[in-house]
């Protein structure tokens, strides 16, 4: 079967509304820009928390930590998807569920996009956290606490910055994950990358081209973050302790 390429279409005028199909797919990048960035932001906060709780030796809050992880990693994200848009403004207060209902797009998509992403992604942060934690040799947690600091103060200034170094690169890959998953948000009728290639597509019938093109702006925005999270992670790296690459080198 041959198939005519005609990538002249990204500036033909869309059959929709204003502009040109390039400017569909540049609006879709920022949309699941913002939403995966301010996604990142809740599950890094909310993630942290969650995985330091469960490293304490509190044990009710390590059991609020486990349910919470458990919680959030076991249903999929497009059920938490549906969950959030469909079923959460049912069980608000009657006036501050409609105006939930009410909201004018695209605001309406995209606040249960970030809380169900933000939230989906915090039990995964949790578990890194939680890891890079328990990878520390137990002398740091004993020698803050010989200095006579408290619990509080050990992991401030002692156990967190270690840990923080040595989960760089898994927190890297849950935020290029969290990029990509913006796309389960077109369920529900966000106009991000995804679902503006899609309308492209079905509106003009070059499915190759909408869909390269939105390929490539993923592996380019991928790329930025590789790059970036690189050049962070080498510049607080700890000579003689995390290396190239995220290795401890002298435990």
């Amino acid at each position: 079967m041959n198939y005519n390429w005609n990538w002249k279409i990204f500036w033909d005028p869309v059959a929709a509304g204003k502009g040109v199909y390039w400017e569909w797919l540049v609006s879709g990048l920022a949309w699941t820009l913002a939403t995966g960035l301010l996604a990142w932001i809740i599950a890094l906060l909310i993630g942290v928390v969650i995985g330091v709780v469960r490293t304490t030796p509190l044990k009710w809050l390590v059991v609020l930590g486990n349910a919470w992880v458990e919680l959030f990693r076991n249903i999929p994200l497009l059920v938490q998807m549906f969950l959030w848009y469909f079923v959460l403004p049912e069980f608000l207060p009657f006036g501050l569920g409609t105006a939930m209902k009410q909201m004018d797009p695209p605001w309406a998509t995209f606040l249960p996009a970030v809380l169900c992403l933000g939230l989906y992604t915090s039990a995964r942060v949790a578990e890194q956290v939680k890891a890079g934690i328990q990878s520390l040799p137990r002398g740091q947690t004993l020698a803050g606490t010989a200095l006579g600091l408290t619990m509080t103060q050990t992991y401030r200034y002692v156990t967190l910055p270690m840990a923080f170094r040595i989960v760089i690169p898994p927190l890297t890959s849950e935020f290029m994950n969290i990029i990509k998953n913006t796309s389960v948000a077109l369920t529900i009728g966000l106009l991000e990358l995804t679902q503006r290639a899609r309308d492209m597509s079905e509106y003009t019938f070059q499915t190759f081209e909408a869909f390269t093109a939105a390929t490539v702006l993923y592996i380019a925005v991928t790329l930025i973050v590789v790059y970036g999270m690189r050049r962070l992670e080498k510049k607080i790296q700890v000579p003689g302790f995390i290396g190239t690459g995220g290795q401890g080198a002298g435990r």
